[in-house]
């Protein structure tokens, strides 16, 4: 029996996959007041599917 170590049983993932983007989402639903609603996520690929992050913005100036 002869196994071939030159194959890969697992697909490399690339560099940027590894990496946190900042993603605007639109969410295909009406708030109360009749308005899509909207925000800013951080998504990363994991190879499979998207993971995605709660994206909070501070005032840097109040964090200091």
């Amino acid at each position: 029996m002869a196994f071939d170590l030159t194959s890969k049983t697992h697909r490399q993932q690339s560099n940027w996959a590894e990496i946190w983007h900042l993603w605007t989402v639109i969410v295909p639903r009406r708030s109360i007041n009749g308005q899509l609603v909207y925000g800013k996520v951080w998504r990363r690929h994991d190879g499979r599917d998207w993971i995605y992050k709660k994206f909070t913005e501070y005032d840097g100036e109040a964090a200091a």
